[in-house]
């Protein structure tokens, strides 16, 4: 284990995934906070808007136009999505980057234009993103200036999907993703459909076919399967706080049984920290694996012949967030994987 201290910025501490990274690197052998902004606190603590963090050595919170570069090496960014690329562009080369938007995700420039209402603004810089799926990417990741850490639901669905895609062991036009998360997927900003009295005692749909993560899951299942993959997405919102839990219809190829499919999953993630498959007949639950880097995957055999249903757990704020971008900052400097992750879940 190196003995290097990585000199961290927090761009949009006040966020959720802002205190996410906040509580995690808090202990990180390796991890020093040296800038944080938050334009509408510039000028508090981080204790004021979080008083969770009462007592700890952290910098004051600061606007993006105080910030002083010369005390970082390396930013993550929680900054909303559309308003990323103009700011990761303007930052010194120097920098190391893991951008927590959606503002790098998408490969193709015209696809993020189409998804998200307006022209890619740092497209030059988009050329060098690494899509940082940690346990896909690792070699890129470890070489990037720049990872653009995935989504929450894309998250989900990618790790129990890609390794069955490439296999060839489902068909990949036949795929339904149903996922259901906890309103702090929604953000911290204030919007009407996250009050507690339009979330609380029920569940909704919400961005039915429309929703941005489908390109970027769809992303990923093309590179995995080898060939273009639509597929069918469909989020809910839960009266809880975090979590997520995706329910995926898949239909096998000739010759793959259910069993087969969660052999598959098990070989490949056998050596992974992060992601758990489960013996037959156990289901992941969000409750599981909150407050935690895990991703937890089960396989059950579908009473339609030939099918299968497959699911994951994991936090949205953790592994679909903040413990990714912990995840990919360890590769990015050659640390192991789980320093400063190895939170077991909060349970109940």
């Amino acid at each position: 284990m190196t003995d290097q201290t990585i000199r961290i910025g927090i761009l949009g501490a006040s966020g959720y995934t802002g205190a996410e990274l906040i509580r995690l690197l808090a202990h990180h052998p390796n991890a020093a906070i040296t800038l944080m902004t938050a334009d509408r606190s510039a000028g508090k603590s981080i204790a004021t808007v979080f008083p969770q963090f009462t007592g700890l050595a952290l910098p004051m919170l600061v606007s993006l136009d105080q910030a002083d570069w010369s005390l970082v090496d390396l930013v993550f960014c929680c900054l909303p999505h559309g308003t990323t690329q103009e700011v990761i562009a303007a930052l010194p080369e120097r920098l190391r980057i893991v951008d927590l938007s959606a503002d790098f995700r998408l490969a193709d420039i015209e696809s993020y234009a189409e998804w998200y209402g307006h022209a890619h603004l740092a497209p030059e810089l988009q050329k060098s993103a690494v899509y940082g799926l940690t346990e896909f990417a690792r070699g890129a990741i470890a070489k990037a200036r720049l990872v653009a850490n995935p989504g929450c639901y894309p998250t989900s669905a990618q790790l129990p999907l890609m390794p069955l895609l490439q296999a060839g062991a489902i068909i990949a036009d036949d795929i339904i993703i149903d996922a259901k998360s906890g309103v702090s997927g929604a953000g911290r900003a204030a919007k009407e459909a996250s009050l507690f009295t339009e979330v609380a005692d029920g569940i909704h749909a919400y961005s039915v076919a429309q929703h941005r993560h489908a390109p970027e899951i769809e992303q990923g299942l093309s590179i995995a399967a080898g060939k273009p993959v639509l597929v069918n997405f469909t989020p809910h919102l839960m009266p809880m706080s975090r979590g997520i839990l995706s329910t995926i219809y898949v239909r096998l190829n000739p010759g793959f049984t259910p069993a087969d499919l969660r052999h598959i999953l098990a070989e490949r993630y056998r050596d992974e920290t992060f992601v758990t498959v489960l013996a037959e007949g156990l289901s992941p639950a969000t409750r599981h694996v909150r407050g935690t880097n895990n991703c937890q995957i089960g396989v059950f055999a579908d009473r339609l012949p030939g099918r299968a249903i497959v699911l994951s757990a994991i936090d949205n704020l953790t592994k679909g967030a903040s413990g990714q971008a912990v995840q990919n900052m360890n590769v990015m400097y050659g640390l192991p994987e789980d320093l400063g992750l190895n939170q077991l879940a909060l349970f109940p």
